[in-house]
């Protein structure tokens, strides 16, 4: 796909999952879109066989799929590649214990366990399919330049294209972000995401597990098609660092061991994989002409496993916010963009508070008995209980 105008509505920059899912968002509400991406739009064949599972998953929350679905998304990803969080089972570093409950919540799933490659290859097509969007791929972005009516961006082969609206969707270390003078750089947790699957003894029954480990970090076991679980280790980096270059064998003797044998012996079936982990607040997401989503708008703790979802809510927003603004005739007005910036303000502010909080309280030692006594009295409540998986689903 290549360019055929060089001048647009809105340029987003950056091809990941919240890049893609926004530029299809807009392009849906005939707003007219180049999507500049580095490298080549990742497109990925169907795995060899039944076995072939990718160590990246995200978990969707219900919210997060219908947006999918409204986007021509959710309804190309395989059914038997999709895992449904029914119940999530959160344990402290003591004797506190909560559980969340679909049923309960009158919801199918928690959320949806889906791979990586699989949501990219559904929003690539979505992309391909769409009409008003021109994909610029590979292509480097070398400069921009500010005007009162537009942005300009010229690229390393010399062509220029403007918009309205420049969009940062180019992740947590954000060229346009420093390109615009926001300089503010991510907080380093000393935390490092190690990712893995496993395929297990026993049955998961469509469960979660969460266990906050005292002096380890957090571990997350979610749930796959099958007897197989994607595990989640956000370890201190000293621990990290030995997670990765265990064997196969005593990697999986460790994480059974780390999750109390939850599911009996586990089996791993691809190698780890590592991600630091970072924090990331920005006095404002908006700028002249420049509105910032997902990892280059705001950075969390991936033990809500809500990243994702705050992206694909900024662009839900987002798209949202220009459609109904048409009648300005500029969707890059200021006016816009600071409707945008303050609807989004509280969502990611509650979620950052939360899961920052959370990290913090349970680094804390004197703070042992406190966490867990609060978990305890939270799983006592389940109007309270109910509140705090509401505000996550949507």
């Amino acid at each position: 796909m290549t360019a055929t105008r060089t001048d647009y509505d809105v340029i987003v920059l950056g091809g990941g999952l919240v890049g893609l899912a926004l530029a299809t968002a807009l392009a849906r509400e005939s707003i007219e879109v180049a999507l500049i991406e580095r490298g080549p739009l990742q497109c990925f064949a169907e795995p060899a066989d039944a076995e072939d599972w990718d160590s990246r998953v995200y978990a969707i929350s219900p919210g997060s799929a219908d947006f999918l679905r409204a986007v021509g998304a959710w309804q190309r990803l395989r059914a038997e590649r999709l895992a449904a969080i029914e119940m999530m089972d959160v344990r402290g570093d003591g004797d506190g214990a909560i559980a969340f409950s679909a049923y309960e919540l009158g919801e199918r799933a928690l959320a949806w366990i889906v791979e990586h490659r699989e949501l990219t290859s559904a929003l690539v097509e979505s992309v391909r399919t769409a009409e008003h969007v021109d994909v610029l791929a590979p292509s480097q972005p070398t400069a921009v330049a500010w005007r009162s009516d537009a942005a300009l961006i010229t690229l390393s082969d010399g062509r220029s294209v403007s918009a309205r609206l420049l969009v940062g969707a180019d992740g947590v270390r954000s060229w346009v972000r420093r390109e615009a003078g926001m300089t503010r750089e991510p907080r380093a947790y000393g935390q490092t995401a190690v990712v893995a699957n496993f395929t297990i003894e026993h049955s998961h029954r469509g469960r979660a597990f969460q266990w906050f480990r005292d002096g380890e970090g957090v571990l997350a076991w979610l749930p796959l098609p099958g007897r197989r679980i994607s595990m989640v280790w956000s370890a201190p980096d000293a621990l990290a660092g030995e997670l990765v270059a265990l064997d196969a064998a005593a990697l999986a003797t460790r994480v059974s061991a780390a999750g109390e044998g939850a599911l009996g012996a586990l089996t791993l079936i691809t190698p780890p994989a590592a991600f630091p982990l970072s924090f990331l607040r920005l006095p404002s997401v908006v700028s002249s002409r420049l509105a910032l989503v997902g990892d280059a708008a705001h950075g969390v703790h991936p033990l809500a496993g809500q990243g994702v979802n705050l992206g694909f809510g900024d662009t839900a927003t987002l798209a949202a916010v220009l459609s109904a603004g048409r009648p300005i005739g500029d969707v890059g007005a200021a006016l816009l963009l600071e409707r945008y910036a303050r609807k989004r303000a509280g969502p990611v502010l509650a979620m950052q508070l939360v899961t920052d909080g959370l990290v913090r309280l349970f680094e804390s030692p004197a703070l042992k008995r406190l966490r867990n006594g609060g978990m305890r009295a939270v799983a006592a409540i389940a109007p309270v209980r109910r509140v705090l998986a509401q505000s996550a689903l949507r």
